[in-house]
């Protein structure tokens, strides 16, 4: 099987769409603190995002491990169960960020205001998903599987704050 972040790099159209509105660039994988797992897990930063958050693999493998998000301002919470998904939940909802509630209705709000400032987006986030060979599920979907994975993987991908040994706040909430 072929590499995810090869296939981002290797597909234009694909990765200008993650790059924005999806935010994620696989360029900047140094987060802006010293951080680790609670667990001793490995944790390896693959991508960021404009405002200094970052993606990371946690435990030992490939791109099929858990992908724990970290912000700048010291929250985190694990978004996804591999890079396909993370892929996945980056095309149908890039604005998951602005998320509270997770919720479909939410969601459709703040995709509203992404259509507006780009009325394209569908007709891209559609290029891009086939370029890459992804199958897109439905948002609401995505949501749910998004509030899904921290329950999932528990407290074993809790982020600490190094040097003072603090964890970071919850992302998402159960």
């Amino acid at each position: 099987m072929d590499s995810s972040i090869a296939a981002v790099r290797g597909q234009d159209e694909a990765a200008r769409f993650l790059a924005w509105p999806g935010d994620f660039d696989l360029d900047r994988d140094d987060h802006v603190e010293e951080v680790h797992l609670a667990s001793g897990a490995a944790l390896e930063g693959f991508a960021g995002d404009g405002a200094g958050g970052t993606y990371f693999f946690c435990g030992e493998g490939g791109e099929e491990r858990p992908i724990l998000y970290a912000d700048s301002e010291g929250g985190a919470a694990p978004v996804a169960m591999g890079l396909p998904e993370l892929l996945r939940l980056l095309l149908v909802a890039p604005w998951w960020r602005d998320c509270q509630t997770f919720t479909d209705e939410e969601s459709l709000e703040l995709a509203a205001e992404y259509l507006e400032d780009m009325p394209d987006l569908v007709a891209r986030r559609d290029r891009a998903a086939a370029a890459l060979g992804l199958d897109l599920p439905e948002q609401a979907e995505v949501l749910a599987r998004l509030r899904e994975v921290p329950v999932r993987v528990g407290e074993s991908f809790v982020l600490i704050f190094t040097p003072e040994g603090h964890p970071y706040e919850p992302l998402i909430r159960s």
